[in-house]
């Protein structure tokens, strides 16, 4: 068994494991996974191997510079258990607006959706955006990826698309007479999957485990996605032709969905303006680093987020399952997804804890996509945005007597 082989800036460095000889015939054979003989009886390994990281120093928009390594030990993923201090959380708000500010030069007019995918971004989640061509979909990942100076790739998802596009694949080297993995575009900080429900569900299905997991299995080897990580995919809600409907496993993966919509006509006046020759895009400068949004991502999990709270969350959600409307209820995935976002939100206002405003804030971008409502109220012209208001109006306010968050 030869040793790996890496993959790094395009260049070969031995990282991850093949086999030089070939089997029957001569023909190549891919490496066993290493915790099998070649007669499949398992065996004993080294429990401590490389992590795949994308390098935070090294990261760009322009020409990312990858490692894709084999599985190893998460100590940078490790959950924080220390609550944040005010100096963080100062930290914290300062690098939140920096970085919405940047992206608000090319995006304009659309403030909350921007301060939404950052809070995604630090949340370790990812999003669904869900609205009509030439809004800034695309545009709007692309100078979030370029902000934060991170690798930034784009799937154009199409019927014809196979999941190895999307993860890679194992290309035979001829002059090495050794396999050699070339990774796909999942491999990056921000993913952009355009169209996605214009898929097969099979090639849908190759982001599963690299949403959940944030790890890629391919050949037998698994291998660990870069911090920070996320997936944002969008779709035209309009033209269903020739799409597969993402299915519900797959929607639930998703923190949020936003809507971006149309600017206003002062915005689209001054877009006149500031897009009339070339995009700011072109101009935009990075303004953080993926260092940086790791840091943030430790701070928000330190945000305090008290039992009373906590019971809210559950409640809401319990509420949504309940009731007589709704067909499909909000997942448990969507209350500890509701508590992470509701953190990040807490420390970009500058708070150390979360209270029910960010409850109340958040919900409907985190619940609306997981719900469906019953066939007679669509009939009866209900709507998802209307029943979590109902729900959440009947929930008591923790700390109070009263219905409504102060």
């Amino acid at each position: 068994m030869n040793s790996p082989v890496e993959i790094i800036g395009g260049r070969t460095q031995p990282t991850m494991s093949t086999d030089r000889k070939g089997g029957a015939n001569g023909l190549p054979q891919q490496a066993r996974p290493p915790s099998q003989d070649a007669h499949g009886s398992s065996r004993s390994h080294d429990p401590t191997h490389s992590s795949i990281a994308i390098p935070h120093e090294h990261s760009n928009s322009h020409s990312p510079n990858l490692s894709v390594k084999s599985r190893g030990i998460r100590k940078n993923r490790e959950i924080s258990l220390i609550e944040a201090s005010p100096q963080q959380i100062e930290l914290f708000g300062e690098r939140f607006h920096r970085i919405a500010n940047n992206v608000e030069t090319v995006i304009q007019g659309k403030r909350e959706v921007i301060e939404l995918v950052v809070m995604a971004l630090v949340a370790e989640g990812h999003v669904l955006v869900e609205d009509v061509p030439g809004v800034g979909k695309t545009q709007l990942a692309k100078s979030l990826a370029r902000s934060i100076d991170g690798a930034f790739n784009r799937i154009q998802f199409t019927p014809d698309l196979l999941p190895s596009d999307v993860t890679g694949v194992s290309v035979w080297d001829r002059n090495r007479s050794e396999f050699e993995f070339k990774p796909g575009p999942i491999f990056a900080n921000i993913v952009v999957g355009d169209e996605i429900n214009r898929a097969s569900p099979k090639t849908q299905s190759a982001l599963l485990e690299a949403m959940e997991e944030r790890q890629v299995t391919s050949d037998g080897m698994t291998r660990e996605l870069g911090i920070p990580f996320m997936v944002v995919a969008t779709q035209n809600p309009l033209e269903h032709e020739g799409t597969y409907p993402l299915p519900e496993a797959q929607l639930d993966r998703f923190m949020m969905r936003v809507v971006i919509g149309y600017p206003s006509r002062q915005k689209e006046l001054e877009m006149m303006d500031t897009h009339g020759v070339r995009s700011t895009f072109l101009d935009l400068e990075p303004v953080a680093t993926t260092g940086e949004i790791g840091e943030m991502i430790s701070i928000a999990r330190g945000v305090s987020v008290s039992q009373s709270v906590k019971t809210y969350i559950v409640d809401l959600v319990e509420g949504t399952r309940n009731h007589t409307d709704i067909l499909l209820g909000a997942s448990p995935r969507s209350a500890l997804f509701l508590q992470r976002l509701s953190r990040a939100r807490a420390a970009a206002q500058g708070r150390e804890y979360v209270t029910p405003d960010d409850i109340k804030a958040l919900a409907g971008p985190v619940l609306e996509h997981r719900m469906s409502l019953r066939p007679e109220a669509q009939m009866r012209g209900e709507t998802l945005t209307e029943i979590i208001e109902e729900v959440m109006n009947r929930l008591r306010v923790p700390g109070t007597t009263s219905r409504l968050a102060t």
